[in-house]
C-alpha cells in the first residue's frame, strides 16, 4: 500500500532536519577540535585577570557560524568564541597562522573582549626575536 504524499513530506522534512542538526554538531565539534581553537583556549585558562574578569567555572559556547568574523582556510583561522562565566561573558578573539598545510598552528594574537567593551590582551608574539610574549 503505498503512502500518503503528506506523510512522505513530513518524514522528508524530519529527515532533512535531522541531517541539518547533525552537521552543524560535527562542524562545531571539528572546530573544537583544531589546534588554533585549543591553543587560544590553553591560553585563556592560564591568564589570571581574564579568569578574574569572568569568574570561574567558564563555559565555552558553541561559534556562530554565520559570523563573519570566523574564518578558516588553509594557512590563516581567525574566530570569535563565546565564553561566558558567573561573572561575566563576551568572545575570545583568536588570530592563527601557519606556514604551509599539515604545518603546526602559531597564534598570533589572542584577547578577550568584555560585554562592556574591556579588552583583556592575552596573547601576541613578541617582534623583536620571535619569541613568544604572554601578556
Amino acid at each position: 500500500m503505498p503512502m500518503p504524499l503528506g506523510k512522505q513530506v513530513f518524514l522528508a522534512g524530519v529527515a532533512a532536519s535531522g541531517s541539518c542538526a547533525i552537521l552543524y554538531y560535527l562542524v562545531q565539534k571539528t572546530f573544537s577540535r583544531a589546534s588554533y581553537y585549543q591553543l587560544a583556549l590553553e591560553q585563556l585558562h592560564s591568564h589570571p585577570e581574564a579568569l578574574e574578569a569572568l569568574g570561574t567555572p567558564l563555559n565555552v559556547h558553541y561559534l556562530q557560524l554565520t559570523d563573519k568574523y570566523n574564518f578558516v582556510d588553509i594557512t590563516d583561522a581567525k574566530l570569535k568564541i563565546p565564553v561566558s562565566g558567573p561573572k561575566s561573558e563576551g568572545h575570545l578573539y583568536v588570530s592563527s597562522s601557519r606556514d604551509a598545510p599539515f604545518k603546526r598552528w602559531n597564534l598570533q594574537e589572542v584577547f578577550l573582549e568584555l560585554k562592556d567593551g574591556q579588552q583583556i590582551p592575552l596573547f601576541k608574539p613578541s617582534r623583536d626575536n620571535d619569541e613568544v610574549k604572554k601578556e
